[in-house]
């Protein structure tokens, strides 16, 4: 009985194995798109500003 069930198991195992292949892609295309409008956001004029003026402080700064 047990040596059915795990036959019929490896079968579905086998049958879902390309799955993962399609979603690592589709999980590093999000990365990617994510990692783009990040950039646009943090390089747009008033973040870069703000940016810029965080760092000067914190290098300005007394210890």
């Amino acid at each position: 009985m047990y040596g059915k069930v795990r036959a019929r198991l490896r079968a579905l195992a086998r049958r879902d194995a390309g799955m993962v292949t399609s979603e690592y892609a589709m999980g590093i295309i999000a990365a990617v798109a994510f990692a783009v409008l990040l950039y646009e956001v943090v390089t747009s004029g008033q973040v870069k500003t703000e940016l810029q003026d965080i760092v000067k402080r914190a290098l300005s700064a007394r210890t």
